[in-house]
């Protein structure tokens, strides 16, 4: 079939060859997730569904089509990505508007974020988050001299990225808000934009998300408990009270895998947005050390793809690694900073961790084409290597 021809095969040894270490970290963090999805989840698996091990399954059957939609990404080449940058942001836009109509997004919670695929629910701020980081990096080809230059390359992108936290606040959804706008904001810096207008517009953009996380009752009570969880511990700041109790049953090495008492129906969203706050109770001080010390690693070695990538005048397929690895550091500091107290409240899954189809495989896809990056990497210098070969053997004749 001819749109079969997008595809590029990867031999199996180009994919051994793949980063090891981001190979690995990648595969140690997605089995801790899935040891802690399993733990986090006994309770409130039992209680609703009758058995204990119901979204352990579930997570499995995610991480299957994680993998299987991660690796049709990796058989794609970046170039067409590229193309399809303006596309993929316009989907994502029209998921955006689907999920606020009535009969067809999920409402969980007060938040109306979800479209029910049957399989798994799509949250559409998932889609958008990737997609917005595809569509930013093409424009910074595209625009690059504009970028650099002036106002107008800057507010552009951050204008069409304005409409999609429009709807984006509508679902409610702020901490994906947050996100979006400051991986948009990094990638335009990154891009070669004035450090003067990055400045301002940072500010803006603080005092703007400032305004908006006061304006409604529920998110300034939030502000409070999150200050002090302690002034209300049954009930406005239950949530965080419990999770920092959880930090200090785990102490420095843990109670020990599957021995957590808060996920018994203490701790809500125990196997969602705090399953941190189980690891550690679970594993202790250490057990959290070594969870971030691998998403350290994982990024960081993302990151020196897309230096390599920029290296070999690759500028778009660097772009998305910077983005792809940025969207993640932001959602890994918010996750933590929320499970610790040190930030407020928000509804923020920790990548490759948390229970969650969206994130899980939206996150897949994206390391995969970090992954296809680096095949790419390694065939520019290859062809380097071989055409500089070329000249010197055609010299010496």
């Amino acid at each position: 079939m001819t749109w079969l021809k997008v595809f590029d095969r990867v031999s199996l040894r180009e994919f051994i060859q793949v980063d090891s270490i981001f190979m690995a970290s990648v595969i140690s963090i997605l089995a801790l997730g899935l040891v802690m999805v399993s733990s986090a989840s006994i309770s409130i698996s039992e209680n609703i569904h009758g058995h204990p091990y119901f979204f352990m399954g579930r997570q499995g059957l995610y991480l299957i089509l994680g993998l299987i939609f991660g690796w049709l990404l990796l058989l794609l080449p970046t170039s067409q990505l590229q193309k399809w940058g303006i596309l993929m942001m316009g989907l994502s836009l029209v998921l955006l508007i689907l999920v606020l109509v009535p009969g067809i997004g999920k409402s969980v919670n007060g938040s109306r974020r979800w479209i029910n695929l049957v399989v798994f629910n799509l949250q559409a701020s998932e889609v958008a988050k990737v997609c917005m980081v595809v569509y930013v990096s093409g424009y910074l080809v595209r625009r690059a001299d504009r970028v650099r230059a002036g106002w107008a390359g800057f507010i552009l992108p951050l204008s069409l990225c304005s409409i999609f936290l429009l709807f984006l606040l509508f679902e409610p959804d702020f901490g994906a808000s947050v996100v979006l706008l400051g991986t948009v904001m990094v990638l335009l810096f990154l891009g070669g934009a004035p450090l003067y207008q990055f400045l301002l517009l940072m500010m803006a953009a603080v005092a703007m998300l400032g305004v908006v996380a006061i304006s409604e009752s529920y998110r300034l009570k939030r502000l409070m408990n999150f200050i002090d969880p302690w002034a209300d511990p049954f009930n406005e700041g239950y949530q965080l009270s419990q999770a920092l109790i959880a930090y200090g049953r785990g102490e420095w090495f843990g109670l020990g895998l599957g021995n957590s008492v808060q996920k018994l129906s203490y701790l809500p969203e125990a196997h969602t947005d705090f399953v941190f706050s189980i690891w550690v109770e679970e594993t202790g001080m250490f057990g959290g050390l070594l969870l971030i010390f691998l998403f350290a690693v994982m990024i960081g070695r993302a990151f020196k793809i897309g230096r390599r990538a920029m290296d070999l005048a690759r500028p778009f397929a660097a772009y998305m690694c910077f983005g792809f690895s940025i969207l993640i550091l932001a959602q890994v500091i918010i996750n933590i900073g929320v499970n610790t107290g040190f930030l407020p409240t928000k509804g923020l899954t920790l990548p490759l961790i948390s229970y969650g189809g969206s994130s899980l495989i939206v996150t897949l896809g994206s390391l995969f084409v970090i992954m296809r990056v680096d095949v790419e990497n390694r065939r520019a210098e290859k062809s380097y290597r071989a055409d500089k070969l070329s000249d010197v053997e055609g010299v010496l004749v």
